[in-house]
C-alpha cells in the first residue's frame, strides 16, 4: 500500500473543472514529481490533499486513512507538511520565529531544538540571519525558511509546490541538493510539483505528467527524461530525426 493514494480526483473553481479523474501514488521513502505547465492543476491537486480544496468526486488516503474534505490543520497533524508555491513566510517574524511555528503542535522541546539545529546545518545561511525578519531575505533564502518551517514539524510526507519559481539557477541546484539530502537522512517521502521538469525528473523516482487537470503520462523519471515528446515539449530538447507526437493528448483529449 502507497503511504499517499490519490483516486479519480474531480476538482472544481465554481463551474470550472480543475481536474478530471486524477489518480496517483506516493510510494513510502520516495519523491514522486508531477510536472506541467501553468494551469495544468499541479497547485489544485496540492490543495485537494491538504483539505485547502474539497473535492467533488474520488478520495485521498494517506497511511491507510481517507482524508478528503478533512480540515487544513486535521492533515497536517497526521504528518503531512506543505510548502506553499511563493513560499509564504511570516513576513514580520523573525527567521527562527518562522521556523519555530512548524512545531507549534509538538510539546518535545528538547527535540524541536535539535530539529532547530538540524535545519540550521541544512541551510547555513538562516542560522546568519536567525533573528532578521523574514520579509527582508532574498526570495531564495525564504524558500530555504519555507523548507525548515516543514521539516520543523517532522512530516512524513512532504508536499512541494514549485520549489525552483523565480529562483536563478545556482539557487536552484542549492535547494534541491538540500531536498535530496532531507529525503535520503531524514527519509522523508516527497511529492514535488514542478514546472522545471530538468531538475525534478533529475531528483525524484516516478514522474507523473499533468495537463489541462489530466494525468496524461506516468512512469520511472529516467524513462519519462529519455521519452520524445517529455524531451521536447518539457525538457526543450529535440531528438535528431526524431519528433514528438504527443500520443498522449490525442489519446485522453476531452473525452
Amino acid at each position: 500500500m502507497a503511504l499517499l493514494e490519490v483516486r479519480n480526483i474531480e476538482a472544481y473553481y465554481g463551474a470550472a473543472v480543475a481536474l478530471r479523474g486524477v489518480s496517483l501514488d506516493v510510494a513510502q521513502g520516495t519523491m514522486v514529481a508531477v510536472l506541467g505547465a501553468n494551469g495544468a492543476g499541479k497547485t489544485t491537486l496540492l490543495k485537494t490533499i491538504t483539505g485547502a480544496l474539497d473535492p467533488r468526486a474520488g478520495s485521498v488516503t494517506f497511511n491507510g486513512v481517507e482524508i478528503q474534505g478533512r480540515e487544513t490543520w486535521d492533515v497536517a497533524a497526521l504528518g503531512i507538511a506543505h510548502v506553499p508555491e511563493g513560499r509564504e513566510v511570516f513576513r514580520h517574524l523573525s527567521v527562527e520565529e518562522n521556523l519555530r511555528m512548524g512545531a507549534y503542535r509538538r510539546s518535545d522541546s528538547d527535540e524541536v531544538e535539535k530539529d532547530l539545529q538540524a535545519v540550521y546545518d541544512y541551510f547555513p545561511r538562516l542560522r546568519e540571519r536567525g533573528r532578521q525578519h523574514a520579509g527582508l531575505l532574498s526570495g531564495g533564502e525564504q524558500q530555504m525558511v519555507a523548507i525548515g518551517r516543514a521539516v520543523m514539524g517532522r512530516p512524513s510526507l512532504m508536499l512541494l509546490d514549485e520549489p525552483s519559481l523565480g529562483l536563478s539557477p545556482l539557487l536552484v541546484q542549492e535547494i534541491f541538493h538540500i531536498i535530496r539530502r532531507l529525503a535520503a537522512e531524514r527519509g522523508t517521502t516527497m511529492l514535488l510539483v514542478e514546472q522545471n521538469a530538468n531538475i525534478a525528473l533529475s531528483v525524484s523516482d516516478i514522474g507523473y505528467v499533468l495537463e489541462v487537470g489530466r494525468i496524461v503520462l506516468t512512469g520511472p523519471s529516467r524513462e519519462l527524461a529519455e521519452n520524445p515528446d517529455v524531451r521536447e515539449f518539457y525538457l526543450g530538447v529535440r531528438d535528431a530525426g526524431v519528433r514528438g507526437t504527443r500520443r498522449w493528448r490525442r489519446k485522453k483529449q476531452w473525452r
